[in-house]
């Protein structure tokens, strides 16, 4: 019985750390302003349940990141157009990168932190730019006439970087419509060969 116990209070203990880290990251100005105490605190737990339970704060912000993508990966594995996989190649990758545009955009200051904040040394090397990478030149893959569909993917991803998407809307102050349908305009003519 113990043990049943306490795998409830893991995992009691990681949903309410994930709640706290997202409320955290939502109200504070800079990602860096986030720390381990802050959330251990927050969450109501020890610092100790928090790395046992994420390693680092590199895991944490992993797993906060991977939670909040989980619906949109489903929609793209599985779901209906325009995200899933029956819809033509050309738009299903203009959708994959509004949907990803979207949820940068709805998770600035996480994505930030993921992606620039030397968690992993580099943009290009987590599992989770590895899986859009690896998404989109597959789709890519599919469109007559394209060539060198990795590089494309590249190009297409670094369109939707947490800095520049940061710097977009919050220096700039590009309304969120004008950026989709700038990225739209962008792919779109990616898309057609030889027309860049």
């Amino acid at each position: 019985m113990p043990e049943r116990k306490s795998r409830k209070d893991a995992v009691r203990n990681r949903e309410a750390v994930l709640k706290a880290a997202d409320a955290l990251f939502a109200c504070r100005e800079s990602p860096e302003d986030v720390t381990m105490a802050d959330v251990a605190a927050a969450a109501g737990v020890g610092k100790g349940t928090l790395f046992r339970a994420f390693g680092d704060r590199a895991g944490l912000l992993r797993a906060l990141y991977e939670a909040r993508l989980e619906p949109v990966r489903e929609a793209v594995q599985t779901g209906p157009p325009p995200l899933g996989p029956a819809t033509p190649p050309q738009e299903r990758v203009l959708a994959l990168l509004d949907a990803l545009l979207c949820f940068k955009l709805d998770n600035r200051r996480l994505a930030l932190a993921l992606e620039g904040g030397g968690v992993s040394g580099s943009p290009y090397r987590p599992e989770h730019y590895e899986r859009w990478h690896g998404l989109l030149q597959a789709v890519l893959e599919q469109i007559p006439g394209l060539t060198d569909s990795g590089f494309v993917a590249h190009a297409l991803l670094a369109a939707t970087r947490a800095d520049l998407v940061e710097h977009l809307a919050g220096a700039e102050r590009v309304p969120r419509e004008r950026m989709r349908a700038q990225l739209a305009n962008f792919a779109t003519r990616v898309l057609v060969p030889g027309s860049v």
